[in-house]
C-alpha cells in the first residue's frame, strides 16, 4: 500500500480510495495519515468485505482503488533501456507477479507482457509482485511481434531463455554478450517460449544446471538470467 501511495505522490497515477478494517486502521495509522494528507478518501469496512475485495483468504485489511499501472509500449521503452523482461504467454498470475518482482530487484528498466499473457492487474499477480508493479514501467501488447520489433528498435538484443538449447548463460557471459542492452524473453513453465519467438530472438540461452535437478521454475530462471545481465552490464560500465 505504501508503494501505491509513493507511486501516486510521484505523479505516475492516482489512488482514488482506501478501504480499511478497524483492526488494520489501528496498526496502520501512519499510512492513513499519509493518505489523508494526500486527500484520499478513506472508508472503514468489515473483515468480510475485506475478504471479498481483496480476493484472498487472509487479507491485510487495507485495499486501495488505483489507476491502472500499465503504460504504453513506447513509454516503457523510452530513454535507452538497458535491461527489459518480456513475459510471453505466461498465464499463471503468481509466476508473472514474481517475475515482475525479480525484474524490479535486478534493476530492470521495464517489464512487458506480450501475447496471451495474464493481466498485470490480476489480484494474485499484484500480490506476488509485493509492490513492484508500482516501481517500474509495465506495458502490455497482445501482438508479440510488435513487442519484439519495439524492443529491437530500442536497441535491445533479444535473448530467449530456453532449457532445451545447447548454448548456456555462462558461456555467453564469458563472450561478453550479456553486457549489451538486453530484452530477456521468458515463456510459461508449461510451454516455454513459443517456437516463433525463439526463431525471432538474437540468441537462445539456457541456465546451466550443474547438479541433479531436472530444471528450474520460471521465477528462479528469470532471476538468474536478469541478475547475470545486470552484473555484466555494471561490470562493463566501470
Amino acid at each position: 500500500m505504501r508503494e501505491a501511495l509513493a507511486w501516486a505522490a510521484a505523479g505516475r497515477g492516482q489512488v482514488h480510495e482506501l478501504f480499511v478494517t478497524e483492526v488494520a486502521a489501528g496498526r496502520n495509522q501512519d499510512l492513513l495519515h499519509a493518505a489523508g494528507a494526500a486527500r484520499i478518501r478513506i472508508s472503514e469496512i468489515t473483515d468480510r468485505a475485506a475478504e471479498g475485495l481483496s480476493e484472498t483468504v487472509t487479507p491485510q485489511g487495507v485495499i486501495a482503488v488505483c489507476d491502472q499501472v500499465e503504460v504504453s509500449l513506447a513509454d516503457a521503452l523510452a530513454g535507452s533501456p538497458k535491461l527489459v523482461a518480456v513475459l510471453v504467454g505466461i498465464a499463471d498470475p503468481g509466476n508473472a507477479g514474481t517475475v515482475v518482482r525479480v525484474a524490479d530487484a535486478a534493476g530492470a528498466d521495464a517489464v512487458i507482457f506480450a501475447g496471451d499473457t495474464v493481466d498485470v492487474h490480476n489480484g494474485k499477480c499484484v500480490r506476488a509482485s509485493t509492490g513492484s508493479v508500482f516501481h517500474l514501467p509495465i506495458a502490455r501488447s497482445r501482438d508479440t511481434t510488435t513487442v519484439l520489433q519495439a524492443c529491437a528498435e530500442a536497441g535491445l538484443r533479444l535473448v530467449a531463455a530456453d532449457g532445451n538449447t545447447d548454448a548456456d548463460l555462462d558461456a555467453a557471459d564469458d563472450r561478453g554478450e550479456l553486457a549489451t542492452p538486453t530484452a530477456w524473453l521468458f515463456g510459461s513453465e508449461a510451454h516455454g517460449v513459443p517456437a516463433e519467438v525463439l526463431a525471432a530472438a538474437d540468441s537462445v540461452l539456457k541456465v546451466p544446471i550443474h547438479g541433479a535437478a531436472e530444471s528450474l521454475n520460471l521465477a528462479t530462471a528469470a532471476a538468474v538470467c536478469l541478475y547475470a545481465s545486470a552484473r555484466a552490464q555494471r561490470r562493463a560500465a566501470r
